[in-house]
């Protein structure tokens, strides 16, 4: 991953500075690798947030964690990403998150995000926040879809293996998550985004974009 000269120093770079900077870093796409958890959170029978959960390949985690260990012990504590986690998450609004979610068809907006924080998992800088809905929804018999990903595939989102991928907390009885994954596969690197398009093609795109749905995997809840 290229920053440019001019862009944040590493210490003060947050995800969406980093975004702000992508048009002049290097030439491929994309630059960030994100494994993504999602648990959609219930109350009362009704749907009333999305708690993201997101771990950032290696080389994202050494470059944005510099100079974040205080106390100079080796590890980065919760503590001293505490700031990280609320200036990443804060700042992502303009981006909406990366999150959409839809139920019955209907687009639900998020109220400003909750409970940031993040630790460290081997190498790996782990993200995690709720949004809640600004007007919590009956789903009943609709279906919930929720999808995470970067419109200009300067980051790029898939969900992790397994169970732990999509899961509900307080949800009615009988709902089950399953998740539906792109069958257009992401490149592991970055040369590899870079097939066919060039810089321009990805400076043009904005959050309004549909480029990175063709990669979003996507978490369908349906309830008895």
């Amino acid at each position: 991953m290229l920053i440019a000269a001019h862009c944040p120093k590493p210490r003060a770079l947050a995800l969406a500075a980093l975004l702000a900077c992508a048009a002049s870093g290097a030439s491929a796409h994309p630059h960030v690798w994100v494994t993504a958890k999602a648990q959609l959170v219930y109350e009362g029978g009704k749907l009333v947030g999305v708690r993201d959960t997101w771990s950032f390949d290696p080389e994202y985690t050494a470059y944005v964690t510099q100079g974040l260990d205080t106390n100079k012990d080796g590890t980065l504590s919760p503590d001293e990403l505490a700031g990280l986690a609320a200036e990443n998450t804060a700042n992502l609004a303009e981006f909406g998150y990366f999150t959409k979610l839809k139920v019955g068809g209907k687009e639900q907006a998020f109220a400003d995000p909750r409970e940031p924080a993040a630790r460290m998992e081997d190498k790996a800088l782990v993200m995690t926040f709720l949004l809640p809905l600004k007007t919590p929804v009956l789903q009943g018999r609709g279906v919930a879809a929720l999808e995470v990903y970067d419109p200009t595939y300067f980051v790029a989102f898939s969900f992790a293996d397994g169970p732990e991928a999509a899961t509900l907390a307080g949800a009615p009885q009988g709902c089950a998550a399953t998740v539906t994954r792109p069958k257009t596969e992401q490149p592991k690197t970055a040369e590899a985004g870079s097939s066919g398009m060039t810089e321009a093609f990805f400076e043009a795109l904005t959050a309004a974009s549909s480029y990175g749905v063709q990669f979003a995997s996507r978490v369908l809840v349906a309830c008895p």
